[in-house]
């Protein structure tokens, strides 16, 4: 697969299905795991990279569900290349900063992808559409096992599986949820849920992840403990925990519609009419329209645009993939034109 294919797909991600997906956008869970007979890539000479590159490459080909499979190394794509998987949530910006001796796996449908040498010498990702943690760790759990044939990893009966960041150890997992919650955060109660999950050992953050602050009223939520708790244990909070704020959110947005329909309907509205006839737009302003249209769409205020129209967006508008979709570096204020351009053509086709 070429880096190019990638602006004609769209991530299984971003389809807007599965259970809860008008609130719920995406979840994902995440295994660390190392080669017990390797030093860890914070350690690795650059011949202990390579050597571990080739032997995960190995492994990871007799995997049926990689099948097709796309395989990347990270020092043969350029800094946008790079730059575009990491917009598409495939990989972490550190991975993205220094290539040498790393590598990156993206299955077909982009569900699954694996970061070889990054903080740890695998990281392997299965995202989904909607609330669907359950289903996706049956297909991780698939590929670890599978991996644990051809692969020792670190491991001790005590700890559980051996990570860079003692936080990890044990079952090495972590379960995340994205979350849409502009109606919380429209009545302001945003900070006493998030003050809450706090306090149960959950954190939240923004976009895309770890040192993300929250945009367009998206929240990742994601366990922060996995030593002394099975990987069922974790799933089974982390959804007991989204449920309760489904519910919340849910409220919410009935009484935004009881109270204040009015106000709800012109705010949502003056942004679907912005997105449609902006000629110059930010990512930040763009990300904040697109979180009130996803509310239009599900309150029924809004009946001619998608979810998948939306989410595609969210990921089409972002610098990499704008450069890509012209085929040449842009400065800002390109950037900017060429991103109301593509809203316009992708929102209403028929003015331009």
């Amino acid at each position: 697969m070429k880096i190019e294919e990638f602006l004609t797909h769209t991530s299984e991600w971003l389809k807007g299905t599965g259970p809860s997906a008008n609130i719920v956008m995406s979840s994902r869970i995440r295994l660390a795991r190392n080669l017990a007979k390797a030093p860890f890539p914070s350690r690795s000479t650059k011949k202990d990279l390579e050597t571990t590159l080739t032997q995960v490459e190995k492994a990871l080909g007799h995997i049926p569900f990689l099948k097709g499979a796309a395989f990347f190394r990270m020092n043969e794509l350029d800094q946008v290349d790079r730059q575009l998987l990491v917009e598409r949530h495939l990989m972490s910006h550190e991975h993205a900063s220094n290539p040498d001796g790393k590598g990156l796996l993206v299955s077909v449908e982009e569900i699954v992808s694996i970061m070889i040498n990054e903080e740890d010498h695998l990281r392997i990702q299965v995202m989904l559409s909607g609330l669907n943690l359950t289903k996706s760790w049956d297909i991780i759990n698939t590929i670890d096992d599978t991996l644990s044939k051809e692969i020792d990893f670190a491991f001790l009966e005590d700890w559980g599986y051996l990570t860079s960041c003692p936080t990890n150890t044990g079952t090495a997992m972590r379960g995340s949820v994205m979350m849409h919650l502009p109606a919380l955060v429209m009545t302001k109660q945003i900070n006493k849920v998030l003050a809450a999950i706090s306090k149960l050992s959950f954190a939240s953050r923004g976009f895309y992840g770890e040192g993300t602050q929250a945009s367009g009223n998206f929240y990742q939520i994601s366990n922060q403990v996995s030593l002394g708790h099975s990987e069922l244990d974790i799933i089974q909070n982390i959804n007991g925990l989204i449920r309760q704020v489904i519910e919340q959110e849910e409220q919410a947005r009935q009484a935004l519609l009881l109270q204040n329909r009015p106000m709800l309907e012109d705010k949502i509205c003056r942004c679907w009419g912005l997105l449609k006839t902006a000629r110059i737009i930010s990512s930040q302003e763009a990300i904040e329209l697109f979180s009130m249209v996803r509310l239009g769409i599900d309150t029924g205020i809004l009946k001619d645009v998608s979810h998948k129209a939306v989410n595609e967006l969210f990921i089409m508008i972002q610098p990499a993939h704008l450069q890509k979709i012209e085929a040449k570096k842009l400065n800002a204020f390109e950037r900017d034109t060429k991103r109301a351009a593509v809203i316009r053509q992708k929102l209403v086709p028929r003015l331009d």
